[in-house]
């Protein structure tokens, strides 16, 4: 039996199980037309997993520890995706309470007094257990078993919308690329296993040193394409704007953070922990991904005329971004550039699904000419959605602005030669500049086609809220996600 100290690590992950299982029993005992409690039920349970989750914060003033036989990390990096993957997965409850119930949507299976509605509250905590795990896995095996956990939540997930052809084109799409880049990257696992004679990460870190480069460079490429699956990276991204467009919008936002998110963990978990001590040049590949995804994702936004596929390819180019993170990780600024970006992304990009969830239930459409007018039949809602966008952009004082200016400074520490990335990074953000705009335009200088006033939802307005604050308080003040970032890169053995 583990030790009871490390039994005391797991409490976030015992907490998010229990919830998960609560709420199985309160899907099956609730009657439909008051299926919204289990929502409510959901949030409220996955803000409290934040108290043990800070808990351990205080704790890891060290390097951190394996657990469950050397299998599972405890850091502060762990810690550090815990609080977001919580944090999140809470907001898209939130935004999915009133979505389910919104009289504008259009899927039969989404209509109040459905029996579907609290299983989509159940698939999402169990999917942020799953992208918890992912972030603190230590072994291959440990990590594939969590991958596949996630993924087949995030497969129903995507196809929920049951009678309606996009959701179900979404969830077959999802799964087939799944799929595929499952079986890819755990090939790349078993080429690594073979080099090493071993599951664990750190072990493989000791054991490939001066180890073939081509055989190390056979399994970085498979692990990529499961890695690029989950984070949206060229040239692995074709799912994105159909499972987008087709899944329920608080879907597409959960996917589009809470899995981005966890994927990235993975990634760098394994790229930093277990391939760098082998001496591969693994950054110019990262750096390549890098630019790649940021000019095609920003390329490929720009005629998109419905809003969830133009944020589809918003993510993207913000994979690329983030990737920046990845290839400066190493040095102070790099150590934090990859996750102060994320915070931000996270509430930035959460809210602007959040008003176009809101403006699609309520209006029953999600073509950005349809926002035409916006700023009079809803100032508040305009306003914030011309703030998430200004922030997706990078303009000070917004989230995202510090997110930039952290991995273009990350890039810069690792190597000046990489001045390049940082030039196509600033031009990426100039030509993300003119959709982004797109959108406040339409808001403010078009005329409104029906000058109704928009309703906004509590929970969901709750939920736009906490994201509108979230955005500006990291861009006026991001000292606190600072140090939270700092304390966060205490990577076992680093």
């Amino acid at each position: 039996m583990p030790p009871a100290a490390d039994l005391w690590a797991l409490l976030p992950e015992f907490w998010v199980t229990g919830l998960g299982l609560l709420l199985l029993v309160l899907a099956a005992v609730v009657p439909a037309r008051q299926a919204n409690l289990v929502g409510w039920v959901a949030a409220a349970g996955l803000l409290l997993g934040l108290i043990p989750t800070w808990g351990l914060i205080e704790t890891l003033g060290g390097p951190g520890r394996l657990v469950l036989a050397q299998t599972y990390a405890v850091d502060g990096f762990a810690v550090f995706f815990k609080v977001l993957v919580l944090v999140s997965s809470a907001l898209v409850v939130l935004a999915a309470v009133d979505y389910f119930r919104s009289p504008g949507e259009p899927a039969p299976a989404a209509a109040p007094g459905t029996p579907f509605e609290a299983e989509v509250y159940v698939l999402i905590v169990f999917a942020a257990l799953a992208f918890i795990l992912m972030a603190a896995s230590a072994d291959l095996v440990v990590l594939a078993l969590a991958i596949e956990f996630a993924s087949l939540a995030s497969y129903v997930l995507a196809g929920y919308l049951k009678g309606h052809p996009k959701s179900h084109e979404a969830g077959l799409k999802y799964f087939l690329y799944g799929a595929a880049a499952s079986a890819t990257m755990f090939y790349g696992f078993s080429v690594l296993y073979g080099l090493a004679g071993s599951t664990n990460l750190y072990t493989i870190a000791e054991r490939v040193r001066g180890g073939p480069q081509p055989a190390l460079v056979l399994s970085l490429a498979l692990m990529l394409a499961g890695f690029g699956f989950k984070v949206a990276m060229v040239p692995f991204h074709q799912w994105t704007p159909d499972v987008y467009e087709g899944s329920p919008t608080p879907v597409a936002a959960f996917l589009s953070v809470a899995s981005k998110a966890a994927g990235f963990a993975v990634l760098l978990r394994v790229v930093a922990v277990a391939i760098a001590p082998s001496g591969l040049d693994w950054v110019s590949l990262v750096a390549a991904l890098s630019a790649v995804s940021m000019v095609l994702g920003n390329l490929l936004a720009l005629p998109q005329r419905n809003i969830k596929r133009m944020l589809a390819y918003s993510t993207v180019s913000h994979a690329g971004f983030l990737l920046m993170g990845v290839a400066g990780f190493g040095g102070d600024l790099g150590n934090l550039g990859l996750l102060v970006y994320l915070f931000a992304y996270l509430f930035s990009n959460l809210g602007a699904f959040f008003v176009a969830s809101l403006i699609g239930t309520q209006l029953g459409s999600d073509d950005i000419p349809d926002y035409a007018g916006l700023s009079q039949r809803a100032p508040v809602l305009a306003f914030l959605m011309a703030l998430f966008m200004l922030s997706l952009t990078g303009i000070p004082p917004t989230a995202v602005f510090f997110g930039k200016l952290y991995v273009f400074g990350a890039v810069l520490e690792r190597s000046p030669q990489l001045l390049w990335l940082v030039a196509v990074g600033v031009v990426s953000s100039v030509i993300a500049l003119y959709y982004y705009v797109s959108v406040i335009r339409a808001m403010y200088l078009l005329p409104p086609r029906d000058p109704t006033p928009v309703r906004e939802p509590v929970a969901l307005g709750a939920a736009l809220w906490v994201a509108a604050l979230g955005t500006l308080v990291v861009g006026l003040w991001p000292q606190p996600v600072i140090d939270l970032a700092r304390t966060a890169v205490l990577l076992l053995r680093l």
